[in-house]
């Protein structure tokens, strides 16, 4: 009987798994894929995996880190209780992180190459960590932001995660939000597993509450689970705090000159303090769940062989305190790419074992999966490498290598654009930029000597330049790789319409291709690439947010266009039409007003 139930339920879980469902039928057919998963639930030793991700928590917002003013007691009994990599590095901004902390694969073979615009969508051959742990016999959940699409087939639903409750977009308050729920920390309406929910709470604590239920369930099931917690918090805006917390940061003195200072990098003293309170309001919540996590897994007697590890995406959402670092979210000095790398596995690692072997996001799959016992998974090969040998005692076979790490806006990567590569000595870095899709002249290049200059106070470029030479030819070899791995490298993945997998399809200013205006401003414009997988009917309706009604609508889809004029003012603008070939095509509304052409805020489309 027990085995009949496991039979229904992984047969259940394998028609969720989207894109890939045929493979498991494959397998499940041949029993390779059941056996597996019997096998897995009946291996003890295997742990349950956990990785907490916080966004826009910046390397120096704990008290194990230097922090004076921000509590954090939870995270800091859990660092002195966890082994660590002390020399850890992230993407300077969140979803090209989020890419290669899920493929391990640098984010430039993934499509997934900026954070909004169409450039934060992954491509959906990629294979995920939570893909792979499955065929292994886990229960893989995600609670909290996904950021690498929105629509079928990329959602986490798609690849490879049974449960997923997430937001849309890269944050709550963006405009993928679900329209009449904007900006609502609070009781946010939220995706599980697809639809829209209404839900009660603050959304960090709801994200650990449901996460916790489901490694309860994965227990009763014996199963092995990985959760993955990706917190949109402390990620702005910030009107909507914790209101305890936030009373009590406000009630103290947040300056600047209250936190210690490296030597050449002070930081400055006209900082938002309100805005700071209200982050740190959100970080001393998110600490209070670390603790209920860990008291939860007490409880279920799961702690001793649940492997928890702990980071950021990327530095602070703003110039403060970065354990005498400089920099913040999007640079590629250390203050913008550092994270703290916590491992909290009882039963395999020693609490205080730690290694400055410089580890990166791209190792963080292929490192769980050696704590796994997985030697071998079928998928695109992994640019990364386990680092867990460093702290069980077991050194691994590691040659020296250059992690790079690079990120800017814009369609197409740029050679030399905004990147720092590290080797275990030297980085070499161009700080071009975040915010620009170029540079002009030739790269500022600046090289410091990390044994020495741990601040990187003294650019050492000009007196080693052999050095530069060295790190920047085989940064060109990296560029070369990865800007090679499939055809039409950068160019996005497309959006399926028509599937019964997602009916109706949202489509948001998310995920368009801007092409007028600001990218998300009133006045933008922007275009979405889809692909119908059927020629027939379909609704579709146009989403609008301006106070002012337009005077005409129009609607091209492909080589089609419908159109109508408005007669009052209204919100939305619904079209019955028929696509006459499937295929990959644009979709494009212009709603006028006057001599102003604009965008709709969102796009519906049902089948």
């Amino acid at each position: 009987m027990q085995q009949t139930k496991s039979l229904l339920f992984h047969i259940n879980a394998f028609f969720r798994q989207g894109t890939k469902w045929a493979t498991c039928l494959a397998l499940l057919a041949s029993g390779s894929c059941l056996s597996l998963h019997l096998q897995a639930a009946r291996k003890g030793d295997r742990p349950n995996v956990i990785v907490v991700i916080t966004d826009d928590q910046g390397y120096g917002d704990f008290g194990f880190n230097g922090n004076p003013i921000l509590r954090t007691p939870h995270l800091d009994a859990l660092e002195a209780a966890s082994a660590k990599m002390t020399q850890y590095y992230v993407s300077p901004v969140c979803a090209p992180t989020r890419a290669c902390l899920m493929t391990g694969r640098y984010n430039y073979r993934t499509r997934c190459i900026d954070t909004y615009i169409g450039r934060a969508m992954m491509d959906p051959e990629e294979k995920t960590l939570a893909e792979r742990l499955f065929e292994q016999g886990y229960a893989t959940g995600i609670f909290g932001k996904w950021h690498m699409g929105d629509n079928y087939p990329l959602r986490a639903i798609d690849q490879g995660f049974e449960e997923a409750l997430v937001l849309r977009g890269g944050g709550i308050g963006q405009p993928s939000d679900p329209i009449g729920a904007e900006g609502k920390y609070t009781d946010p309406t939220l995706f599980h597993n697809g639809k829209a929910v209404e839900m009660k709470g603050y959304c960090t604590d709801i994200y650990f509450d449901h996460a916790l239920r489901f490694m309860q369930q994965s227990k009763e099931r014996n199963r092995p689970f990985f959760v993955y917690l990706p917190t949109n918090a402390p990620h702005g805006p910030f009107h909507d705090v914790p209101q305890k917390e936030y009373d009590y940061y406000k009630s103290i003195n947040l300056a600047n000159d209250q936190f210690p200072q490296s030597k050449g990098h002070r930081l400055p003293q006209n900082a938002d303090l309100d805005k700071r309170a209200r982050i740190f309001a959100m970080i001393d919540n998110i600490d209070q769940n670390i603790g209920k996590l860990k008291q939860g897994l007490e409880s279920m007697e799961l702690l001793d062989n649940t492997l928890i590890l702990f980071m950021v995406d990327n530095g602070p959402n703003g110039r403060r305190y970065v354990a005498g670092h400089q920099g913040m979210k999007s640079h590629v000095h250390e203050g913008g790419i550092r994270s703290p790398l916590l491992l909290h596995w009882p039963a395999r690692l020693k609490p205080g074992t730690s290694s400055d072997t410089v580890t990166a996001h791209i190792d963080i799959a292929p490192t769980i999966l050696d704590a796994c016992g997985i030697r071998s998974s079928k998928g695109p090969e992994m640019d990364g490498r386990s680092f867990l040998g460093f702290l069980t005692g077991r050194k691994p076979l590691w040659t020296d290598r250059m992690v790079v790490i690079q990120s800017h806006r814009g369609d197409t990567p740029v050679r030399y654009h905004h990147f720092a590569a590290r080797t275990q000595r030297w980085k070499l870095l161009h700080a071009s930029g975040f915010g620009n899709e170029s540079f002009e002249g030739e790269p500022r290049f600046e090289l410091y000597d990390m044994d020495l200059d741990a601040y990187e106070e003294n650019n050492l470029a000009s007196t080693f330049p052999h050095i530069v030479q060295y790190m920047k030819s085989a940064y060109d070899a990296w560029f070369d790789d990865v800007s090679s791995t499939r055809p039409d490298n950068y160019a996005p993945p497309s959006i399926l319409i028509g599937s019964p997998k997602e009916n109706p399809t949202i489509l948001t200013r998310q995920d368009w291709r801007h092409l007028k205006g600001r990218p998300w401003g009133a006045d933008s414009n922007g275009e979405w690439w889809v692909e119908f997988l059927h020629a027939g009917s379909y609704e579709v309706i146009l989403h609008d947010k301006n106070a002012t009604a337009p005077d005409a609508v129009t609607l091209t889809i492909g080589e089609q266009e419908w159109s109508q004029s408005v007669n009052e003012s209204q919100g939305t603008f619904s079209f019955q039409i028929a696509i006459s070939t499937p295929g990959k095509k644009k979709i494009k509304a212009n709603l006028s007003r006057g001599t102003n052409v604009m965008g709709p805020h969102q796009i519906e489309i049902r089948k």
